[in-house]
């Protein structure tokens, strides 16, 4: 399975490197694209964006918009934006492919292949709400990080794995991450 996973600059870039690592760990090639505010995002957080570049079967710059992946002709099985600032977020709704994450995105749509979209943003406009229904519309999974506490989450570790199951549920992926299991 080859997934994309395009990384914004919104706060959450740990997240972002478990889900790679998550993909990775279950076969499948990722295909990362990291943009310049999400390395910055990184290191405000104390992140290396390198440990995630190393994960990666393949890492594109943003601005390499002559990648393989650029085309909807490329056999990618999917894509995961995570974090997901709410500048990306518009970008894809309108169709202005500036980089190659709105690119991959916007493949995804055209060619029906699950777009898993992860805003980092509180409180939410009417505008980013609006955008957010119109990608849900187009075919997008809207997978906002919001924190659940029915698995009883001690550290941060386990509400990333918790996101991370969530990704994999979204491709049909068995995983052993946490999941509701019913009232006991």
């Amino acid at each position: 399975m080859n997934i994309v996973v395009g990384i914004t600059g919104a706060s959450g870039y740990r997240l972002a490197h478990e889900v790679v690592r998550g993909l990775g760990e279950h076969e499948v090639n990722v295909h990362l694209i990291t943009t310049k505010p999400a390395e910055t995002i990184a290191a405000i957080e104390g992140e290396n964006p390198e440990r995630t570049r190393e994960l990666a079967y393949r890492h594109y710059r943003e601005d390499e918009l002559e990648a393989c992946i650029s085309s909807s002709t490329c056999p990618m099985d999917g894509m995961v934006i995570v974090p997901c600032s709410l500048k990306s977020l518009s970008a894809i709704t309108h169709g202005y492919c500036n980089n190659l994450i709105i690119r991959c995105a916007e493949n995804m749509l055209r060619m029906k292949k699950p777009l898993v979209v992860m805003p980092r943003e509180t409180p939410l406009s009417a505008q980013a709400l609006d955008n957010m229904a119109q990608l849900v519309r187009d075919g997008a999974i809207m997978l906002p990080p919001i924190i659940e506490y029915y698995t009883r989450p001690h550290t941060i570790e386990d509400l990333n794995h918790f996101f991370v199951g969530k990704v994999l549920d979204t491709f049909a992926i068995k995983h052993n991450y946490p999941k509701w299991r019913g009232i006991r």
